[in-house]
C-alpha cells in the first residue's frame, strides 16, 4: 500500500518533513499544535513522529545556548597522530568533556576536534594537562572561533531529489 506511513522503513514524505520542518522551528510544540500548524489530526502527528523516530530518521533532542552554559571560547584543533591509530586517539579524545565533535579527517591531518572553554584561562590546562598525555598525538594545531557565521545543529538533512524523492543521507557522512 503506497499511502502506508506504519511501515518503519519508508522514507520520509512530503508530510513528514513538515513536521520535522515544524520541530525544528519549535521542539518543544505539541502534537496537537502541530496538527494545527499543519491541518492534520494529532493522531497523525504522533503516529508520524513515532514511525520516524522507530526508523531512525528523528530524533528529538534540546539543544543548549553556548552562553548559557558560560562558554566564551571555542577551538577547532587538528590533530596529526602518529605511532597510533588515529581512530584509538579519536576514542580518547572523545571522552573529554570539552570535546563537543570529533572527527577522523583525510588530507594533512588525521583529526579535527571542536573545543569549548569557560574561558581563555582554560586553554592552556586544556592543551598541557588534558590533550598531552594522549599517546599517539604528534602535533596540534589550535585555531580560537572568533565568531559563528552559521551552526547547523540538524542530526542530518532530509535530502530530496527531483527524481525519486527523499535520499536517506550516508549513516559515515
Amino acid at each position: 500500500m503506497s499511502g502506508d506511513t506504519s511501515r518503519p522503513g519508508r522514507a520520509p514524505d512530503a508530510i513528514d518533513r513538515h513536521i520535522i520542518a515544524e520541530l525544528r522551528r519549535d521542539g518543544r510544540a505539541s502534537n496537537l499544535q502541530l496538527a494545527d500548524r499543519l491541518g492534520l489530526s494529532a493522531a497523525t502527528v504522533s503516529a508520524r513522529i513515532r514511525r520516524m523516530e522507530e526508523a531512525g530518521q528523528l530524533r528529538v533532542v534540546a539543544v543548549s545556548d553556548f552562553a548559557a552554559h558560560s562558554v566564551s571560547v571555542l577551538l577547532r584543533l587538528t590533530i596529526t597522530v602518529a605511532g597510533r591509530p588515529a581512530s584509538a586517539v579519536a576514542a580518547d579524545l572523545a571522552v573529554l568533556a570539552e570535546v563537543l565533535a570529533v572527527h577522523l579527517v583525510t588530507g594533512r591531518h588525521d583529526i579535527d576536534l571542536l573545543v569549548a572553554l569557560r574561558g581563555y584561562g582554560d586553554l592552556d590546562s586544556f592543551l598541557l594537562d588534558r590533550l598531552s598525555p594522549i599517546a599517539g598525538i604528534r602535533m596540534v594545531v589550535p585555531a580560537v572561533v572568533v565568531d559563528i557565521a552559521k551552526y547547523a545543529f540538524d542530526v542530518a538533512p532530509i535530502l530530496v531529489s527531483e527524481e525519486t524523492g527523499p535520499v536517506e543521507p550516508s549513516r559515515h557522512a
